[in-house]
């Protein structure tokens, strides 16, 4: 049974730092793509940033790029987001997710397979 497991969110002021982590069990992701979203009250999932199978590939949500990086430990099976200079704006439930067709950069929620619970994220101004 494949099990997606986040944890690192929390309440931050605005600029601050936080360090997302995504683990993954049940099967290894290592040859697929892996991805973050995230979710604010009323408002639909939207992308933030997803990494190819091997970790050489990147690519980032207009609004978060140059404050956050995607990262993977395919030996570890994990995925990472870190996020800096954190405005209020980016206060949401954040959720990572897997693939298992793609190995590129897919941005779409239906590219997904697999996703985790989610967890909070809160900026405070």
């Amino acid at each position: 049974q494949v099990q997606l497991v986040e944890s690192g969110g929390g309440l931050v002021q605005a600029g601050g730092s936080l360090r997302l982590s995504c683990a993954a069990s049940g099967r290894t992701f290592s040859n697929y793509a892996m991805g973050w979203f995230r979710q604010a009250p009323g408002k639909e999932r939207e992308f933030v940033a997803t990494i190819n199978w091997s970790g050489s590939s990147t690519y980032y949500a207009d609004a978060v790029k140059g404050r956050f990086t995607i990262s993977r430990d395919n030996a570890e099976n994990t995925v990472i987001l870190q996020m800096n200079s954190l405005k209020p704006e980016d206060t949401a439930v954040y959720y990572c997710a897997v693939t298992n067709f793609s190995r590129g950069t897919p941005k779409l929620k239906i590219e997904y397979r697999y996703w985790g619970q989610g967890t909070q994220v809160t900026v405070s101004s």
